[in-house]
């Protein structure tokens, strides 16, 4: 991969609003993700044979019980686009959120993986977690709730 190719893919990231790209090929791999200010930072490196993204899927994180009363004053975080669900930047790694914790509307509760990106996906809103309605390695919709917050 050239530094044009580079260039054209940094591009499509700021025009898309793509915040992690992610491109595997044969003894060669390249990872973008934007930074605090929003500008593309790469990361290369040269290997022996492609490493797949995830290896394993974790178990899926339990669920907070919310009665049928409580669902009602709940605010959802949905799916941005259609994809799959990832809990956590890596198979090894914690998950990103988990019930009961608080969140801002600039902290990234998962990864939805569309067409090989893996494309943050930030709360938007503030709360506390109660419930994770994702599961992780599974496929979403556009529009599916991800989490419920209270």
């Amino acid at each position: 991969m050239d530094l044009k190719e580079i260039r054209s893919l940094v591009d499509l990231m700021k025009k898309n609003g793509i915040a992690v790209f992610k491109l595997e090929r044969e003894n060669f791999k390249i990872t973008l993700k934007t930074n605090e200010a929003g500008q593309p930072v790469m990361h290369h490196s040269y290997q022996e044979a492609p490493v797949p993204v995830h290896h394993a899927i974790p178990a899926a994180t339990p669920k907070l019980p919310v009665s049928s009363d409580e669902f009602s004053d709940l605010e959802e975080i949905v799916s941005p686009m259609v994809g799959t669900f990832y809990a956590s930047p890596s198979p090894d790694s914690p998950a990103f959120v988990e019930v009961g914790k608080k969140v801002t509307p600039d902290t990234v509760v998962c990864i939805i993986e569309a067409m090989k990106v893996m494309n943050e996906v930030k709360a938007e809103k503030a709360g506390t977690i109660a419930e994770i309605c994702g599961e992780n390695g599974k496929p979403v919709q556009f529009g599916q709730p991800l989490f419920r917050l209270k």
